[in-house]
């Protein structure tokens, strides 16, 4: 497989989840000119033009990081990134995974779009207030957002709180969401996917 990825962007979700599965994959580079590393124009590739892309073996292509993400986890079960279908916390991941993409990944959007005016970037950040608010009272006590064990949820999750600075974010603010933040990154996987992008020594 290969994933197309931009340094830092929501596909280090996908990159750390490719990790910690133990499955096969190649890393290929997207620029902001979207040309991928070897040269190709990654927009004829992924005609949406952002990451993640995940080539599969079979030559089609998967898209939208949140079914990137249980893709991966269902390539190898073993690995614990999701409960099982049918089990109710199957559909607590899903309803994380939704949360995490509309909610909180949307919101840091306009941080990173040139054209943002400050109007809406006072209401992204008014909105990111609640939305990390409510993450930080659902995750309680529990070492991860499903408990004791790590998802992709937390990858996902942990990428986007990365982003804080960059927003003007303390994340800090949120104890729990800060603690998750240092627990995910201490992970040896995510610590290799994170200087396969160059964002960690």
């Amino acid at each position: 497989m290969k994933l197309y990825y931009s340094p830092g962007a929501c596909s280090l979700a996908s990159h750390i989840a490719l990790l910690e599965a133990g499955l096969p994959f190649e890393a290929v580079r997207v620029g902001r000119d979207k040309k991928t590393a070897d040269g190709n124009d990654f927009n004829v590739i992924n005609p949406k033009g952002y990451v993640p892309a995940l080539a599969l073996d079979d030559g089609q292509l998967l898209t939208e990081g949140t079914a990137v993400l249980q893709y991966i986890a269902d390539r190898n079960p073993a690995s614990g990134l999701a409960p099982p279908a049918g089990d109710l916390q199957r559909y607590r991941l899903l309803e994380w995974l939704g949360y995490i993409n509309s909610e909180i990944h949307k919101n840091f959007s306009p941080f990173f779009n040139p054209a943002a005016t400050a109007q809406m970037k006072d209401m992204a950040k008014a909105n990111l207030q609640r939305r990390l608010a409510y993450a930080e009272q659902a995750l309680g006590d529990k070492p991860f957002l499903l408990g004791e064990r790590f998802t992709v949820a937390d990858a996902y999750l942990f990428t986007i709180l990365g982003w804080g600075p960059a927003a003007g974010v303390d994340i800090g603010q949120w104890p729990g969401l800060k603690a998750l933040h240092a627990r995910v990154g201490a992970r040896p996987k995510v610590q290799a996917a994170m200087k396969a992008e160059g964002l960690a020594k």
